[in-house]
């Protein structure tokens, strides 16, 4: 009956509501037990997540499977996006397949409505770290769609290279402020390593005080083209699309849904 959780849960109960699609899960009822005064969310089954698939030995997914499953997740997005909602926490574990292949968006307990028309103050502190593009790590508040995108290009290349591409540490419960400052500077240099450097216009659009300290003294070159040479040549020109630095260059879910990778 914590009134935090109670709203937590009534906005994932409403975000769920407004959404409708195959790639989406679905929220079958609610069930409520009065006994322990808890709420529950009822879903459809099933039988897998992605992550855990991924890591079962012998499992190496094929080119086919890699653009089913990508155009699943990008149609997931783009019904989502279009509806207003915000993932913000696209990983393996949160997208859900059956016996059959079939792909679906779970866990929305991040969630949130947007506007892409409207500038809104949203959290930074969203998306799970080996998946959180440059923008959230840097303090970036206004945002959106593009940050799912990003998420889904680091699924594009795990599923293909059969290991997240850049597992920073994991967080420690002691001295958290700073070893969470330690682990956000770690995992940019891994992005701006394998991504480039932002633009000089992409520090100045951010318009945050302190992102300058994360500003790398050296100029890194991009290199997703020369790292993952022996990607299929349409996964890879999605994969640069949407591993893009700069929000604004990773396109749309729709404009993904047309290319060659999926």
């Amino acid at each position: 009956m914590d009134p935090e959780s109670v709203r937590f849960m009534a906005r994932e109960i409403h975000i769920l509501r407004r959404l409708d699609n195959p790639n989406v899960i679905k929220l079958e009822g609610l069930v409520t037990s009065r006994m322990s005064s808890s709420l529950y969310l009822v879903f459809e089954y099933m039988e897998h997540d992605l992550a855990g698939l991924a890591a079962t030995p012998g499992i190496k997914f094929t080119e086919a499977q890699v653009k089913c499953y990508m155009h699943q997740l990008l149609s997931g997005l783009g019904h989502c996006h279009s509806r207003g909602v915000l993932h913000r926490d696209i990983k393996g574990a949160n997208l859900l397949l059956d016996n059959n292949g079939a792909l679906k968006i779970a866990d929305f307990g991040l969630a949130t409505f947007f506007n892409p028309n409207q500038k809104q103050n949203l959290t930074s502190r969203v998306v799970t770290l080996w998946y959180r593009p440059p923008e959230l790590l840097l303090g970036a508040t206004n945002y959106g769609a593009t940050v799912d995108l990003w998420s889904a290009g680091c699924i594009l290349a795990e599923l293909l290279s059969g290991k997240p591409i850049m597992p920073g540490r994991t967080e420690v419960l002691f001295d958290y402020c700073r070893s969470h400052n330690l682990l956000k500077v770690e995992q940019l240099h891994k992005i701006f390593k394998l991504c480039g450097s932002p633009s000089e216009e992409f520090w100045a659009n951010l318009k945050l005080s302190r992102a300058t300290i994360f500003k790398p003294q050296h100029p890194y070159r991009r290199c997703v083209n020369d790292v993952y040479k022996d990607f299929p040549p349409s996964a890879l020109a999605l994969l640069d699309r949407l591993l893009a630095v700069e929000p604004d260059n990773r396109g749309t879910a729709a404009s993904a849904l047309e290319s060659e990778g999926c």
